[in-house]
């Protein structure tokens, strides 16, 4: 198992971006950040250093990476992985009172936060989701952008265990 473990550290800079580039949605500029600050001792060491360069960006580079994301719901185009997340919470087939509601506090809250929702939606149902857009909208701006940065972090970190768990191997 070391040795299977420890293979993505032998990887090209392009295998590396191939593989890690999506962790964070249309941002790979954090992966080949990361890049530049190998070796990592595990995957949880390489997803440690990418969320660390995301606190250490300015606001407005946080902000883009949050407007990556697409609101969750809608049907345009997207990345596999939130094509596949959102399917497995069931968003891709909505009914049309469901899709309304969505697309409502999808609206209200990019207005007053001007970035998307954003919530790792593996585990949860619709009815969670639109609970969760309900109790978040309203929250102070500082701290929902924090939380949405959370979020943002949480999603790599699934992203990243469901690539491990297919590799067999272990984040630690």
């Amino acid at each position: 198992m070391e040795n299977t473990q420890k293979l993505w550290q032998t990887w090209t800079k392009e295998q590396f971006l191939q593989q890690f580039g999506g962790l964070y949605e249309h941002s790979a500029w954090i992966t080949e950040q990361a890049w530049e600050q190998r070796p990592f001792n595990t995957l949880q060491d390489m997803l440690n250093t990418m969320k660390k360069i995301v606190s250490d960006s300015d606001t407005s580079t946080q902000l883009t990476l949050l407007r990556q994301h697409p609101d969750l719901g809608t049907k345009i185009e997207m990345s596999d992985h939130s094509q596949s997340e959102q399917a497995g919470a069931g968003l891709t087939g909505l009914s049309a009172e469901q899709y309304e509601q969505l697309a409502k506090l999808n609206e209200v809250y990019t207005e007053q936060y001007q970035f998307p929702f954003i919530l790792a939606v593996k585990g949860k149902t619709t009815d969670q989701i639109l609970e969760s857009m309900r109790h978040r909208t309203g929250k102070p701006a500082e701290e929902e952008f924090q939380t949405a940065l959370g979020q943002v972090h949480t999603i790599a970190g699934l992203r990243l265990q469901m690539w491990a768990d297919e590799q067999g191997l272990l984040l630690s």
